[in-house]
């Protein structure tokens, strides 16, 4: 599991820095990569990467302003362009206006898409779980901006223990069934009246991971709840340190309310974006410095990074 910026900039964009979507890469676990956020200029940004747009399965839209979704009808016409490569569909979740959104720009540019779009809007009032599978389940949560906006939680179910396969054949248990029925849990009995007891040999549940990825918002209780106990925490960094008065005004945060959040909620790593373009490359080590009084496992990410989880 990785995550991959595609564009880490606030409101326009710049030299530096693409507007916001980031790619939470799945391809080990599931095969597929889920994309948050969609602003314009995003499938160029993915021609930077290794990312194939036919692996994007699923797209979290945080909520409606322009530099979060003026990506989606390039990318969503881009995608059916792979003609060698088989037509999958797509599903966009998103507060209620997204469907509106792109069916209209996909209608009025004449657009016709090889594959379907399942559409799961919900109102941010009353959002809650999102998506459930038998490897992943997704919540939303309402935070505090100007328009309706949420953060998502994504929590990858306990991971099936490992076999210790070196300690079975020492046991002199035959590499073939048996191998599989232990690995399932079951004990077994070997032909000179020995019992395999699998607990043995096969690892306890290791927990999944957590992400969360916040919108853009105020510090609220909501972005402390989406995060605890988070293996990484993706929140904005509109502001700076002293700048709370103009970051509240204007729905953002500051890096140092986003330690905070980070703090409270008790996460491993803390990764900064939606920096202003105020901010030069310059300023950039003062707003990480600032934010590690409060959290020290903080990094200002920049478009195109990548990291393990």
């Amino acid at each position: 599991m990785q995550i991959q910026f595609l564009g880490t900039g606030a409101g326009q964009p710049s030299k530096a820095r693409n507007v916001s979507s980031l790619a939470l890469k799945l391809l080990d676990e599931i095969n597929q990569v889920w994309l948050f956020d969609c602003g314009e200029g995003t499938q160029n940004r993915i021609l930077e990467t290794t990312i194939r747009p036919r692996k994007v399965a699923k797209i979290f839209i945080t909520h409606l302003h322009g530099d979060h979704i003026f990506g989606l009808p390039g990318f969503l016409s881009s995608r059916s362009f792979q003609s060698s490569e088989e037509q999958t569909d797509i599903d966009i979740y998103g507060p209620v206006g997204i469907r509106s959104f792109v069916l209209a720009s996909l209608k009025v540019s004449g657009s016709r898409l090889p594959y379907r779009i399942h559409f799961h809007e919900f109102d941010v009032e009353t959002v809650g779980q999102v998506l459930e599978t038998d490897k992943f389940t997704v919540f939303a949560e309402k935070l505090d901006h100007t328009i309706p906006c949420v953060g998502y939680r994504v929590i990858q179910k306990d991971l099936e223990g490992t076999l210790d396969a070196e300690a079975l054949l020492a046991a002199g248990v035959p590499f073939g069934t048996l191998f599989g029925k232990v690995k399932n849990g079951q004990n077994v009995t070997l032909e000179d009246g020995r019992e395999i007891i699998a607990s043995d040999f096969v690892s306890p549940p290791r927990p999944g991971k957590v992400v969360t990825i916040l919108g853009d918002t105020r510090k609220c209780h909501a972005s402390v709840r989406l995060a605890v106990n988070a293996d990484v925490l993706v929140h904005e960094a509109t502001y700076g340190k002293g700048d709370e008065k103009l970051a509240r005004k204007h729905g953002h945060s500051t890096n140092m309310e986003a330690a905070e959040v980070a703090r409270d909620a008790g996460v491993k790593q803390l990764l900064l974006n939606h920096i202003s373009p105020r901010f030069l490359s310059k300023d950039v080590s003062k707003l990480r410095n600032d934010a590690s009084s409060i959290f020290e496992q903080v990094r200002v990410v920049k478009d195109l990074e990548e990291f393990d989880l």
